[in-house]
């Protein structure tokens, strides 16, 4: 039985030299836990050892466990000092190379500006209220009925095709245009005219391309009186146009179809890139579509309260990003929502 205490613990100083040996070259964290899982760990060779101890006297055990325990406290503390070490040099290492010269010049902070967005959106709000029109605002969700029903939309109308809408219930749904502010301020205003009115403000559709975003800006603008006409409507939209793209721009009005306006117009500008003479940005046609428009269509009058025999009226309505594309030369809307620096900066 000597033979076996004298093999056991010959066996634990042996590895109490190798831990110690091997410390010594560590000079990593990682070296450190490696050296500890191999030696101390729960298969580690110090436990394997401890694990023969049963092949030993009852009065060998005790001194021979008093070793290994001895050993193992020793390695475990020169394990832990070689980690304290390892940390307080990596600490040294980061405060050399974090270090901050505090008597270096500061970085100068940009300044903000506003969005182009936003830019556009206040020149026309600007343009539009010099001519006597009055920003009215409304909810983002909305019900059915003000989007689609009071604008001479009923339900399973074909004509809802042409906005992919975003519903919350059947009945609410996130707003689509701008137009069910008019139906709304017109409830509020009837039988009183004039109303002027433009409604700016963000709508919702399910489109995702290079010229759609399901996010995007509206400004929609109404009038109603006692007389206007097409040639009104026509009038206040070149003054809009030349306001917005310069003093040599021209409009035309092509037919179209608007459930809520009769006769309804798609209105074009003269192209800002080649003055109406043809290019690649008007498709060499010389103009470029900037919104839509029409003459109020009775039943639209008659649902808020108006009798259409006594008042008539006009609207329009434009979307702020295409504005704004045409204006800055931006090719794709994305652009618009990606706050890349690089781009905003250029307004």
């Amino acid at each position: 039985m000597e033979r076996g205490v004298c093999s056991l613990e010959k066996k634990i100083l042996e590895i109490k030299e190798r831990v110690l040996s091997e410390l010594k070259k560590a000079e990593s964290f990682d070296a450190i836990q490696e050296i500890r899982v191999k030696f101390l760990g729960k298969k580690g060779e110090l436990t394997q050892v401890l694990r023969q101890m049963g092949t030993l006297a009852p009065e060998e055990r005790p001194r021979i466990g008093q070793l290994a325990n001895e050993v193992r406290a020793l390695l475990t503390e020169r394990l832990e000092k070689k980690l304290s070490i390892l940390r307080e040099q990596e600490k040294e290492k980061k405060l050399k190379s974090e270090r901050i010269d505090v008597t270096l010049p500061g970085r100068p902070l940009r300044r903000g500006h506003r969005h182009p967005i936003s830019l556009v959106l206040e020149e026309i709000k600007d343009i539009f209220t010099a001519m006597g029109f009055e920003i009215a605002e409304g909810p983002e969700v909305e019900w059915d009925y003000y989007n689609f029903e009071a604008l001479n939309i009923p339900k399973d109308h074909p004509a809802r095709d042409m906005q992919d809408s975003f519903y919350i219930t059947d009945e609410i749904l996130l707003r689509t245009h701008t137009s069910p502010v008019q139906v709304r301020v017109l409830e509020k205003s009837v039988p009183k005219v004039p109303v002027r009115i433009i409604a700016p403000g963000k709508v919702y559709r399910r489109d995702d391309d290079a010229t759609h975003s399901p996010m995007f800006h509206q400004v929609e603008g109404l009038l109603v009186d006692k007389r206007c006409t097409l040639g009104d409507l026509k009038g206040v939209l070149l003054a809009f146009a030349r306001q917005m793209f310069g003093q040599d721009r021209q409009i035309r009005l092509r037919p179209s179809f608007f459930p809520f306006t009769e006769p309804s117009a798609e209105v074009d500008i003269s192209c800002v890139n080649c003055g109406g003479k043809g290019c690649r940005v008007c498709s060499w046609t010389g103009w470029l579509e900037i919104l839509g428009a029409g003459m109020v269509h009775p039943r639209v009058l008659e649902t808020t309260g108006y009798n259409p025999e006594e008042v008539v009226g006009f609207a329009f309505g434009m979307g702020v990003e295409r504005i704004a594309m045409l204006k800055y030369g931006i090719p794709d809307l994305r652009l618009f929502f990606e706050n890349d620096i690089r781009f905003l900066h250029q307004f």
